[in-house]
């Protein structure tokens, strides 16, 4: 694995603006979401408003990639994000969200997720997921992908290879009828395939009016997702995958979350809907 140092934080500059005919989140101002209460089944037109929230995204995560290179900050990434987002009349789902001061995560090497853009240089070697969400038609659409930043070591490259693939064969897994658990079953039993840490603590979720309606979908095996899918549900599969363990620490900062071993994590994720044979992917550029 690369040998380079570990991360610390950098400085985050003010908060971005947001145009005033840009439609907020009902939680953007306030400590927190209000809690979800409609149902996890969305009807046809929910969905086609959120294809195109997730569209936004995938396109918005594609433009922000297009930058990774050594010597740019994560908070040029968060610009390039924020400004295609309200170029395209999208408010940045995280801008705001629990006090979050930025319109993407951007996690670097060790970071699992929720990493803050500032004013920290990408590296020759590094890994660094981007996490974009985006709300337009009072809609959210979720996705992220980690990416290589110049020359990667080649265990840092099977990882985010693997992980990607692991979200790939999830996806497959999603099948009206079946449990939930079925999804992290087929993460973790590939994952171990490679001895992968596969992180428990962070998971996918329920996604629609509400950026996180309440469902939850663990990446593990585990008893207790028992939740059976219909066609129409909306949600992420986020598999997060480590070369070590699967603890965690958390930065000062209440989001930052680092890998405890400090070993190189992977991410990727999709928003889905449930349809009558399988999942279709909502957020593809």
């Amino acid at each position: 694995m690369s040998g380079q140092s570990l991360l610390v934080p950098g400085e985050i500059t003010p908060v971005r603006s947001v145009p005033g005919n840009i439609r907020r989140p009902e939680y953007v101002g306030k400590p927190a979401p209000t809690p979800y209460t409609g149902p996890e089944v969305q009807d046809t037109d929910t969905v086609e408003r959120m294809r195109i929230a997730g569209r936004i995204a995938a396109q918005a995560m594609e433009e922000a990639a297009k930058h990774i290179a050594p010597g740019v900050t994560t908070d040029q990434l968060d610009k390039v994000a924020h400004d295609f987002m309200v170029d395209h009349g999208a408010y940045p789902s995280t801008l705001g969200y629990r006090g979050f001061p930025k319109s993407l995560c951007t996690s670097l090497n060790e970071v699992i997720c929720h990493g803050i853009p500032d004013s920290t240089v990408l590296r020759d070697g590094d890994i660094v997921n981007l996490d974009v969400t985006a709300y337009i038609n009072g809609v959210h659409g979720d996705n992220n992908a980690t990416y290589l930043c110049g020359d990667v070591d080649e265990e840092s490259r099977l990882l985010v290879e693997r992980t990607r693939e692991s979200l790939n064969r999830a996806i497959k897994a999603v099948k009206p009828g079946r449990q939930i658990n079925v999804i992290g079953r087929v993460i973790e039993s590939y994952a171990k395939r490679f001895g992968y840490g596969v992180v428990r603590d962070f998971t996918g979720h329920g996604i629609n009016t509400s950026f996180h309606s309440g469902l939850i979908i663990p990446h593990y095996d585990s008893p207790h997702a028992t939740t059976v899918m219909q066609p129409g549900m909306t949600f992420t599969i986020e598999p997060m995958l480590t070369l070590g363990t699967h603890e965690y620490d958390m930065w000062e900062d209440g989001w930052t979350v680092v890998t405890k071993d400090r070993k190189r994590t992977a991410q990727f994720e999709h928003t889905l809907v449930v349809t009558e044979t399988g999942a279709e992917i909502l957020t593809l550029p």
